[in-house]
């Protein structure tokens, strides 16, 4: 049995009737698609033995201009090496190596 499909002309269909068919929460797709992000230390990008409150300017990197520590959703860092970066830059602010506040 041949397989039948329903074609309708293009003039009949009428687009704002089928958007308005569609609720309105209904988000797109490609509103909400990113990139995972990878820990740099996991993947060998960057020596573990770096993670020094010696080393300033690798720290940096981790610290947003107001002063706070970047959080693991937005460095993309493993857990493990977040809670290492984060001993470092505390170990360095207490030296005066790192502010404790940007202004």
């Amino acid at each position: 049995m041949p397989d039948t499909q329903l074609q309708i002309p293009i003039e009949d269909v009428d687009i704002k009737k089928v958007k308005e068919d569609i609720p309105e929460g209904v988000p797109d797709k490609k509103k909400f698609f990113y990139t995972k992000k990878v820990c740099k230390f996991c993947t060998k990008q960057i020596e573990e033995k770096s993670i020094d409150y010696k080393n300033v300017d690798m720290l940096r990197r981790f610290v947003m201009p107001s002063g706070r520590i970047l959080p693991r959703r937005i460095s993309g860092n493993c857990a493990r090496h977040q809670r290492k970066i984060v001993r470092e830059i505390k170990k360095a602010r207490i030296i005066a190596l790192l502010p404790f506040l940007d202004r």
